[in-house]
């Protein structure tokens, strides 16, 4: 009996994790056979949950809709998750620290005590480092938004916003009309909200940091579009105009690469700005605890350097040259 109520959970679980499963694939995540799934099947049914039998090569099994789980069906690796989840992920959005803290609460008070126990084990301490340079905490109203549009497939009026927040005036240079544009995919990356979206003004596909987003919903829908690339997370680290701004170091210098935007944009650290010179060459701004930390930086992309500034970084790219020099030079001697 109690192994078949914890398959029954089990079996409630999977059907909440997504929309349809096929009988074949219930017993094989179950590990049991399709007999038994069906007859597990009927005793949820008895329970009063809502599971419907959709007919057909494509069919299965599915939740009815608006049938809200209990808790209780989260498994060992689910409650561990969540605990984690609620605890690494406030950083990102801003406001939602205390709110998490809250929910970690109160689903540990719906558990069971084993997973109760197993959610308490997992207290942690989330330290940045060096190198970590999140974007400005996303208002959560506006983080909202923008998944609605994209959800629904509503096309969006943005503005961009100065990296200070400010909204650029009519007689800046660095003023930014409105625009109107798709939204197809929110990304997180390095700390940083992205919003994928097709601009209908110039007809390109962009790359937006959420939180430089003044948005504005409409009601005009948009239908599907085939996106010019297979990967989106290699389009989002490869391309260099994401709107992305220097880190606050004690030192910040650049240089000309000979290496084109999109590949330097890929592995260049978090706060660093990739400037597209042209298709062969680009300036990388980056910050570091030292000049000499800088040039180290610069010198892991194994290209040619040029139009160093300013001087500080020339002289410290002279004097890690004669450091390696001597390294060399010293290879092989007793």
């Amino acid at each position: 009996m109690a192994s078949t109520s914890r398959r029954a959970l089990r079996l409630l679980s999977l059907l909440g994790s997504r929309r349809l499963w096929p009988l074949r694939e219930l017993a094989v995540a179950l590990e049991t056979g399709e007999r038994t799934v069906r007859r597990d099947i009927e005793t949820l049914r008895l329970l009063g949950y809502p599971i419907a039998t959709v007919h057909g090569p494509d069919g299965g099994y599915r939740l009815g809709a608006g049938h809200t789980l209990p808790p209780l069906v989260f498994d060992h690796g689910q409650a561990l998750a969540v605990a984690v989840a609620l605890q690494a992920a406030p950083s990102t959005v801003s406001g939602l620290g205390d709110d998490a803290a809250r929910a970690l609460i109160t689903l540990e008070q719906a558990m069971p005590a084993a997973l109760r126990e197993s959610m308490k084990s997992l207290r942690m301490t989330r330290l940045r480092d060096y190198w970590e340079f999140p974007a400005p905490p996303v208002d959560p109203a506006a983080l909202t938004a923008v998944g609605a549009a994209v959800r629904h497939r509503h096309v969006l009026v943005t503005e961009t916003l100065r990296p200070d927040g400010s909204r650029p005036g009519s007689a800046d240079e660095d003023f930014a009309p409105a625009r109107r544009v798709e939204p197809h995919h929110l990304v997180v990356w390095a700390g940083r909200w992205y919003l994928v979206a097709y601009d209908l003004g110039d007809r390109q596909w962009r790359v937006h940091r959420v939180d430089r987003l003044r948005t504005r919903p409409t009601t005009h829908r948009f239908g599907p579009r085939e996106a010019p690339y297979d990967d989106l997370a290699h389009y989002v680290m490869s391309s260099h105009d994401r709107g992305d701004t220097p880190a606050s170091w004690p030192c910040t210098g650049n240089a000309r690469l000979d290496l084109p935007a999109g590949v330097v944009a890929r592995w260049a650290p978090s706060g660093s700005v990739v400037e597209h010179l042209d298709t062969e060459h680009c300036r990388l701004t980056l910050g570091a605890w030292s000049w000499a930390g800088v040039a180290g930086i610069l010198a892991t992309f194994d290209t040619g350097l040029t139009d160093v500034r300013p001087p500080e970084l020339v002289e410290a790219c002279r004097r890690l040259g004669h450091r390696l020099t001597s390294a060399a030079a010293t290879e092989g001697e007793p």
